[in-house]
């Protein structure tokens, strides 16, 4: 940029459905089948089509991961639908960086935000347009689709927060949401 300078954004956030466009946008899917082993009855989950998504994130990262002062920016789509009685949700992940915080805010759809601490302490937050839910430092998080449309939820995080999936995909969540009763519950 040069001074007194005017220019344009390079990503611009479509309000009518949450989409991000420009560059540099990263956009990522997760089928099902990639995602399995986050659910109980992973044979349930196989017989799906391989090429069922259970979700899609879409990412502004304007600054190198791993920066210090930067933030991204993001939505995660989930899409409806279960295994078994378990909801479709995204794999989960406490961040590298343990002290770093994140905020999520629903824009459509109703889910849940499934919280862990590092105890194993597991609670939800209801998740629908309007909700805004602060994520604290060392807090695993996941998102579960409840409804029966997409469940979309934006995101904003530190950039040198890092994801650390590793520990979720080796011990899980200590507690699964589930449909009972036509009630999401955790079990």
């Amino acid at each position: 940029m040069n001074h007194l300078e005017i220019t344009n954004t390079p990503v611009i956030l479509g309000l009518n459905n949450y989409s991000l466009t420009g560059k540099p946008i990263i956009n990522q899917q997760r089928t099902l089948k990639e995602v399995a082993s986050i659910y109980q009855d992973q044979e349930v989950a196989k017989q799906f089509p391989d090429d069922t998504i259970a979700y899609t994130v879409q990412a502004w990262m304007p600054v190198a991961e791993g920066t210090s002062g930067g933030l991204f920016f993001g939505a995660s789509t989930i899409m409806p639908g279960k295994v078994g009685t378990e909801y479709f949700m995204t794999k989960g992940h406490f961040h590298s960086l343990g002290d770093r915080a994140e905020f999520y805010w629903g824009i459509q759809g109703k889910g849940m935000l499934i919280l862990m601490d590092r105890d194993r302490n597991t609670w939800a937050e209801e998740v629908y347009p309007g909700s805004l839910h602060y994520i604290g430092s060392e807090i695993a998080h996941r998102l579960a689709n409840t409804g029966n449309e997409n469940l979309i939820v934006g995101a904003c995080w530190p950039s040198d927060a890092g994801h650390d999936y590793d520990e979720i995909a080796r011990n899980g969540f200590s507690a699964r949401l589930v449909e009972e009763d036509g009630n999401p519950t955790l079990v």
